[in-house]
């Protein structure tokens, strides 16, 4: 018999990891609040439950990707109380990007009700979502993360246990940050490359070869036309957005101000995609992060 998963949340990321579970051969029940994911949940292959409660009845996994962690502590534990409607034998794997308290806070609840949980936030964006392609960041007990691995195998190509509750994030948190850094710095370099009059093509390719080759040269180029199949080459659009950056960053920032750890480039960061999102009187907050070329092209 197939095992039972419970997804939770089918945003951009979420609807890949569910039809990837389908695909492995999970029986699904997803559920969301928007009609229209549901709807594209049901296509995939998923079945639907109109409500988390119904979603998680007799569930061996429950997956929960979420845009935040005061959502995630709402549903798990404080106005849905979905903790008390989870079978003792399950185990909670949430995907969600939070802040380590958030995280712990959920595990913490969940060992108190005799229910195993783990926080393990993903990398890779929206097209290794759909991919299968995701790294996983886990937080939790060795057991815990262990029984996880076959859930997230479905899912990803990459699984990590980072450490204890929380430790996932953590390691979510520094991973998006040095990603905020590098692509700033990657923009800005071939920006001024192109300002003295040198083709971004040329000049990536020189830096790809060089000590500056980085993951955001290397992948996710952020001038258009350099690099196919990537957001910079279709006007910005899909990929990791602003917003989203700006989250991370600010769970960084939080994280760091917690442990009184010096971020003086993290801290940079943040403040350029902040100016960014601002620019030129539009909200750029749903372009992609790689946009950030825009801010330097001024």
């Amino acid at each position: 018999m197939s095992k039972q998963v419970a997804f939770i949340g089918l945003g951009n990321m979420g609807a890949g990891m569910a039809a990837n579970l389908v695909k492995a051969g999970f029986a699904v029940t997803a559920f969301d609040l928007v009609p229209a994911a549901l709807a594209q949940a049901k296509k995939d292959g998923c079945n639907t439950a109109a409500t988390a409660h119904e979603a998680v009845a007799g569930a061996d996994f429950i997956v929960s990707m979420l845009p935040n962690g005061q959502i995630v502590e709402n549903l798990y534990i404080h106005n849905d109380k979905l903790l008390a409607a989870i079978d003792k034998k399950a185990l909670v794997i949430d995907c969600s990007t939070i802040a380590p308290e958030n995280s712990r806070a959920l595990i913490s609840a969940a060992e108190a009700k005799g229910i195993a949980a783990i926080d393990a936030p993903v990398s890779g964006g929206v097209a290794a979502a759909a991919a299968g392609s995701l790294a996983f960041m886990c937080g939790g007990t060795e057991m815990a993360c262990t029984a996880a691995k076959p859930v997230l195998q479905a899912m990803g190509a990459n699984i990590f246990r980072a450490g204890d509750a929380g430790a996932g994030q953590v390691a979510k948190v520094c991973n998006n940050m040095l990603l905020a850094i590098h692509m700033s710095g990657t923009a800005e370099a071939l920006q001024l490359g192109m300002d003295n009059g040198l083709d971004p093509k040329v000049l990536s390719d020189i830096m790809l070869k060089s000590s500056g080759c980085n993951w955001s040269l290397e992948k996710y180029n952020p001038v258009p036309g350099v690099m196919a199949s990537v957001p910079s080459s279709n006007d910005y659009q899909g990929g990791f957005m602003v917003d989203l950056m700006l989250k991370d960053l600010g769970l960084a920032m939080a994280a760091a101000l917690a442990s009184k750890s010096s971020t003086p480039m993290g801290a940079a960061a943040r403040n350029l995609y902040s100016l960014h999102k601002n620019s030129d009187g539009i909200d750029k907050g749903s372009m992609d992060f790689s946009s950030i070329l825009q801010l330097f092209a001024k």
